[in-house]
Protein backbone atom coordinates (compact mmCIF):
# COMPACT_ATOMS: atom_id res chain seq x y z
CA UNK A 1 0.00 0.00 0.00
CA UNK A 2 1.39 3.37 -0.98
CA UNK A 3 1.40 6.44 1.20
CA UNK A 4 -1.12 8.08 -1.11
CA UNK A 5 -3.51 5.11 -0.73
CA UNK A 6 -3.13 5.28 3.03
CA UNK A 7 -3.90 9.00 3.05
CA UNK A 8 -7.02 8.47 0.96
CA UNK A 9 -8.24 5.73 3.29
CA UNK A 10 -7.58 7.91 6.32
CA UNK A 11 -9.70 10.70 4.82
CA UNK A 12 -12.61 8.27 4.53
CA UNK A 13 -12.60 7.58 8.28
CA UNK A 14 -14.92 9.46 10.61
CA UNK A 15 -13.44 12.20 12.79
CA UNK A 16 -13.11 10.06 15.92
CA UNK A 17 -11.31 7.28 14.06
CA UNK A 18 -8.95 9.78 12.41
CA UNK A 19 -8.12 11.30 15.79
CA UNK A 20 -7.44 7.83 17.15
CA UNK A 21 -5.20 7.11 14.16
CA UNK A 22 -3.27 10.34 14.70
CA UNK A 23 -2.84 9.51 18.39
CA UNK A 24 -1.55 6.05 17.50
CA UNK A 25 0.96 7.50 15.02
CA UNK A 26 2.18 10.04 17.59
CA UNK A 27 2.63 7.32 20.22
CA UNK A 28 4.59 5.16 17.79
CA UNK A 29 6.88 8.09 16.98
CA UNK A 30 7.42 8.86 20.67
CA UNK A 31 8.22 5.22 21.41
CA UNK A 32 10.62 5.09 18.48
CA UNK A 33 12.45 8.28 19.48
CA UNK A 34 12.76 7.17 23.11
CA UNK A 35 14.41 3.91 22.01
CA UNK A 36 17.22 5.65 20.12
CA UNK A 37 19.05 7.08 23.18
CA UNK A 38 18.76 3.73 24.96
CA UNK A 39 20.13 1.97 21.90
CA UNK A 40 23.03 4.41 21.67
CA UNK A 41 23.84 3.93 25.34
CA UNK A 42 23.88 0.15 24.98
CA UNK A 43 26.10 0.34 21.89
CA UNK A 44 28.57 2.56 23.75
CA UNK A 45 28.63 0.09 26.65
CA UNK A 46 29.28 -2.78 24.26
CA UNK A 47 32.13 -0.90 22.61
CA UNK A 48 33.58 -0.30 26.06
CA UNK A 49 33.53 -4.02 26.75
CA UNK A 50 35.60 -4.63 23.64
CA UNK A 51 38.37 -2.22 24.65
CA UNK A 52 41.71 -3.68 25.62
CA UNK A 53 45.05 -2.40 26.86
CA UNK A 54 46.84 -4.18 24.04
CA UNK A 55 47.66 -2.37 20.81
CA UNK A 56 45.79 -3.34 17.64
CA UNK A 57 47.48 -6.14 15.69
CA UNK A 58 49.60 -5.19 12.71
CA UNK A 59 48.65 -6.18 9.18
CA UNK A 60 51.24 -8.95 9.29
CA UNK A 61 49.83 -10.32 12.54
CA UNK A 62 46.29 -10.27 11.15
CA UNK A 63 47.43 -12.06 8.01
CA UNK A 64 49.17 -14.71 10.15
CA UNK A 65 46.00 -15.19 12.23
CA UNK A 66 43.90 -15.56 9.09
CA UNK A 67 46.32 -18.05 7.61
CA UNK A 68 46.32 -20.06 10.83
CA UNK A 69 42.52 -20.08 10.85
CA UNK A 70 42.40 -21.24 7.22
CA UNK A 71 44.78 -24.10 8.00
CA UNK A 72 42.62 -25.17 10.95
CA UNK A 73 39.48 -24.96 8.88
CA UNK A 74 40.61 -26.77 5.74
CA UNK A 75 43.09 -29.34 7.09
Amino acid sequence: MSLQDLKEQARQLNVNDRLELVQSIIESLQNNSSQQPERSRVIKQMKGLLKTDQPAPSDEQVEAMLEERRLEKYL
